[in-house]
């Protein structure tokens, strides 16, 4: 599962960076103004608008079954038991462990037509559940312990826009509402913790069950 994770981060990246269908997704990342440097330390990446492309990779270059991959929480399976990518024309964010292993992703819709979810995660799997990972710790760690201070932020692109900024202690929950395993990891390198959500209704209602947490 590692394995597979890992290599679909890279393959990702690689289409962002070097494919000509990736560039619409190039341009939209430049105009939020992420630098080439903090796409390669975040190993952002880009998944074709294909319902068999990282199937194709990775069942033909290193032999991996689609139930595999599936349990990976990179497919998932019709109600005819056809299985399809899970990511398709999106914006990809891998999700890494607290030592820096891809357990899975974060995607954004690239062209959001109101039909499809604006971001979906990788179906939880043996290595990757929501409410125990926080996004960007493993960059974070070692700035939030010398700062004594962690800052949660609601989404993957606040905490690399703080990350660019210089604001390296910064981590965010990852695709859930704050949870008491998020709160307890963090627990383990600071002993303050800050919030900076949006100041919308929503991000008003997520600071008020976070500060209860």
């Amino acid at each position: 599962l590692f394995e597979i994770n890992e290599i679909s981060a890279k393959l990702y990246h690689k289409v962002l960076t070097d494919h000509p269908k990736a560039e619409n997704a190039r341009k939209y990342l430049k105009k939020r103004g992420m630098t080439d440097e903090i796409i390669r330390e975040f190993q952002i990446g880009y998944a074709p608008n294909s319902w068999d492309f990282l199937r194709k990779f990775l069942g033909v270059k290193f032999g991996f079954k689609p139930p595999e991959i599936a349990k990976a929480g990179l497919m998932a399976q019709s109600t005819k038991g056809d299985y399809y990518d899970r990511f398709r024309g999106r914006i990809m964010f891998p999700i890494n462990n607290v030592m820096g292993s891809v357990i899975g992703f974060t995607s954004r819709v690239l062209e959001d037509d109101g039909k499809q979810a604006k971001y979906i995660n990788s179906a939880e799997s043996a290595i990757y559940t929501k409410g125990k990972v926080l996004y960007g710790l493993d960059k974070a760690k070692v700035a939030i312990r010398e700062a004594d201070l962690a800052i949660i932020v609601e989404g993957n692109m606040d905490v690399i826009a703080c990350h660019q900024a210089g604001f390296k202690n910064v981590v965010a929950s990852s695709g859930t509402a704050l949870t008491p395993d998020q709160l307890t990891i963090l627990s383990r390198y600071a002993s303050e913790i800050a919030f900076s959500f949006d100041s919308d209704t929503a991000g008003e209602a997520a600071m008020k069950k976070a500060v209860t947490i």
